[in-house]
């Protein structure tokens, strides 16, 4: 069996949630099946590093896929040559992206298609190349894979799909994130809010993700000493945050980290705040379980789906509600205590193994059928 994967994401330093997701699966898979040929497609030069295995064979297919119009390109010409002249068996796409001319089957992952619901949130030629190819992406694959109950109705009632044809499997997190002792705590702490404890947000700063109305609630705390962390570059624009000198003391952006570095700041967070008003799944609820660290989230999507008993709820779209429950982790310590031991527990439920094993299933029947 030959298997041909989009590994584009795989060539930006700065990974994020698509990058991941096809890094945990294709380096487990590369691992477990020697017995496949794997072939690696890149739209420019990888800046991930992979095992080199000899049944592992990397391509990069031009043009770099920067716009609109070459990802069209590069999924519709590029992409099917090179799959005839590699002998694929199956393709998998793990953002969602198919090629429409190509014969090869694929099994693709749709992580989540907010672009339907909020299409002004992108660029405009972006959205309008999401809205008009992604139901045509979704009725040629032969099998569609999404990472939360809610995603997976999400398709279904948007494009009308055979509920047979989507599978959801949850998203796993690195074991790297696990609680941090006080000690050490305090160490990041003094690193980067001058020892003061702080609420975390973790993600790209793309309006959706809601960075906004979590500021603004912020900022309304009444003698707060407990900072805010931003972590997260932005997407397109350059959005606009207007402190004065006071709130620019306590509110710190740091803008992307490594992994390294991100699991530190994660386990010495007071709290997670992330309330986004649409989500496929939120990693960061995981990687903050993982560590102990007590959540407040949104109440919609797929949030509390993902995050159960392990976090309190806001409505995303009321600043007052966001700053409730800012008010209620900051003043109710059995509260974060109890958040604290549910999200240890819970964050277990979630494995890398586990989602690379059933999406390995999945692609197999795909390819088999």
């Amino acid at each position: 069996m030959i298997v041909a994967i989009n590994c584009r994401n795989l060539t930006h330093h700065k990974m994020e949630g698509f990058g991941n997701y096809t890094y945990e699966l294709v380096l487990r898979w590369i691992e477990w099946h020697p017995e496949v040929q794997f072939v690696l497609l890149f739209d420019r030069k990888p800046k991930v590093d992979l095992p080199e295995h000899s049944h592992v064979k990397k391509v990069i297919i031009g043009p770099p896929t920067r716009h609109p119009l070459l990802y069209w390109w590069w999924f519709e010409w590029s992409l099917p040559r090179v799959l005839k002249r590699e002998n694929a068996t199956v393709f998998f796409s793990p953002d969602g992206y198919n090629s429409l001319r190509s014969t090869v089957p694929s099994i693709i992952t749709v992580h989540d298609i907010n672009f339907e619901h909020y299409p002004k949130d992108l660029p405009f030629l972006l959205s309008r190349y999401l809205r008009f190819f992604f139901p045509k992406f979704v009725r040629k694959a032969k099998h569609v894979l999404t990472v939360s109950q809610f995603s997976r109705q999400d398709i279904i009632q948007a494009y009308a799909c055979d509920p047979n044809k989507i599978s959801f499997l949850y998203n796993g997190s690195n074991h790297q994130y696990r609680p941090l002792s006080p000690e050490q705590k305090v160490k990041v702490r003094d690193a980067i809010s001058g020892g003061r404890p702080y609420f975390l947000f973790v993600g790209s700063l793309h309006p959706r993700k809601n960075v906004h109305r979590l500021l603004s609630a912020y900022l309304k705390l009444n003698k707060s000493d407990i900072d805010l962390v931003i972590v997260g570059s932005a997407m397109w624009d350059k959005q606009q945050f207007n402190l004065n000198e006071e709130q620019k003391s306590h509110v710190h952006f740091l803008g992307y980290l490594e992994k390294s570095e991100l699991v530190g700041v994660m386990a010495a967070a007071f709290a997670l705040t992330y309330v986004p008003y649409f989500e496929g799944f939120g990693i960061p609820l995981v990687e903050a379980m993982r560590c102990g660290t007590p959540i407040l989230c949104s109440n919609n999507t797929c949030l509390p789906e993902v995050a159960g008993d392990a976090a309190i709820y806001c409505d995303p779209f009321d600043e007052e509600d966001i700053l409730l429950g800012l008010q209620r982790l900051r003043d109710e310590p059995d509260l974060r205590e109890e958040l604290s031991q549910k999200g240890l527990q819970r964050g277990e439920e979630f494995s890398w193994d586990k989602t690379a094993q059933e999406a390995w299933d999945k692609l197999v029947l795909t390819a088999n059928t």
